[in-house]
Formats: structure tokens, sequence, C-alpha cells
């Protein structure tokens, strides 16, 4: 029986992806045309907001420096949060519900900012679902390295074979699979799925894996 789970926020309980792509295209309007939604997916959904800002740089020939991009990009982050609903993922309600009424404790584990999360979640209204939240603010080192997830683990005070970890992208599970966790997959585009074979499952949406865990009775 599971004694906890660990899900990641962008893309696995929250649909942001389009939210952070019209971030990027309202500061890209200075620079050139905007990035379509195809480009945004196949070179910049998933990874670090410094990783998409050097891509960007290059493709653009944008002449900010790195460090004033991200900070733009991250202030213009938090007031969009505050004021635009962010949707949540298909049975992403669903599943906190279920996994609530089983008692499992629930942590994020997530490369977001700490005042982009509480921003999402003051609107959304979803952290009481959670115990805590690891963000990018509490760790040396963001998704692809294991660290927030061995974070949660070490915080919640449970064994790493009690703990299975949702996620989306290949980002999120390299993190997790280098911590030694169970990472069950998320994702519709099936597409990404080859790209993530590593995982334990690939489920098309939540509803799919919390049928899985009930079938395999580990809730």
């Amino acid at each position: 029986m599971l004694k906890a789970i660990l899900f990641d926020l962008d893309g696995t309980l929250i649909d942001s992806e389009h939210f952070y792509f019209d971030c990027w295209n309202e500061i890209l309007t200075e620079w050139g045309p905007p990035l379509t939604f195809d480009d945004w997916l196949n070179n910049y959904a998933g990874t670090t907001i410094h990783t998409n800002a050097k891509k960007l740089i290059e493709k653009y020939g944008i002449t900010e420096p790195l460090d004033e991009l991200v900070a733009r990009r991250e202030k213009l982050t938090v007031e969009r949060f505050r004021t635009k609903d962010v949707n949540l993922m298909p049975y992403a309600l669903e599943s906190l519900q279920f996994f609530a009424e089983k008692g499992l404790p629930m942590v994020i584990a997530t490369s977001s900012l700490r005042q982009d999360v509480e921003a999402i979640f003051n609107r959304n209204g979803l952290a009481h679902f959670f115990q805590f939240m690891i963000t990018r603010n509490e760790v040396t080192h963001s998704k692809p390295h294991p660290g927030s997830y061995n974070l949660c683990v070490e915080r919640l005070g449970i064994s790493k074979d009690e703990c299975i970890v949702f996620e989306d992208t290949v980002t999120g599970l390299t993190a997790a699979k280098a911590a030694g966790l169970v990472c069950h997959i998320i994702q519709s585009n099936t597409a990404e799925h080859p790209k993530l074979q590593v995982a334990d499952k690939i489920f098309l949406d939540l509803n799919e894996a919390m049928d899985f865990l009930i079938a395999t009775k580990q809730v």
C-alpha cells in the first residue's frame, strides 16, 4: 500500500503550457513574429525557463542579457498568475479528492518558483490538498536533477518504495528515476510516449492512473 503521492505541477495537474507560451509571446513581440504552439511543444515545453531563454535569445537575436530576460519573464508570469485562471488537467481535481479520501499525503515537486505556485493556488484553492511544496526555491538544482524528489521523501519520512511520482515530461521522469522512485507518466500526446519508455507506467490521463492503482490494490 502506498503512503504518499508526489505530484509534478505543470502539465500534470495544471494545463500551464498555453499560459507559459502566451507569456513568452507577449515578450517576443519586441523581437519578431510569435512562436507557434507546435514550435513551443516541440522545442520548449517541459524545460526550465533559463533553457528556454537561451534558446529564444539565439532564435530571435535578442540583445537583452539572459538574467534580465529571465527576470522579466518571471515578473510577467507572477502578474498573469494573479489575474488569470489556469485550467486543470483532465481528472486532476478528481484524483486529488480520491487520494485525500484515502488519507494519502500528497506533495508537490515542481521546477516553478514558489511565488508562481502560490499565486496559482490562491486562485484555484487547491493548496489544502498538499502537505507541502518543494519548488525551485528550495533546491540548488532543478529537474532533471533528483534533488526535489529526494527532499520530498526526506520530509515525508517514508522510504522510497512507499510512494509514487506522477510526471508528464522527460525532464521530470529523469528526476524521479534518478531519485530511485516509481514514476508514472500522465501524457495524452502519444507521440511523446516513445521518449518516456523508462517510466514504470504511461497513462493517457489521471483517471487511467487511478483505475490502475485501484486494480493493483495499491490504494
